[in-house]
């Protein structure tokens, strides 16, 4: 039984961790483009 834990967390926890950091950097690019885009009409 403990063996199928360590599988399961060594199987699904990295791929896991990195989705999440992906996400992460992400969502701060999509910030930084939200703000360009509403300071956009007050530079024209």
């Amino acid at each position: 039984m403990e063996d199928t834990w360590i599988s399961m967390l060594t199987d699904v926890g990295f791929p896991v961790i990195v989705t999440f950091y992906l996400l992460h950097r992400i969502e701060t690019k999509l910030n930084m483009l939200i703000e360009s885009i509403v300071a956009l009409p007050d530079k024209m």
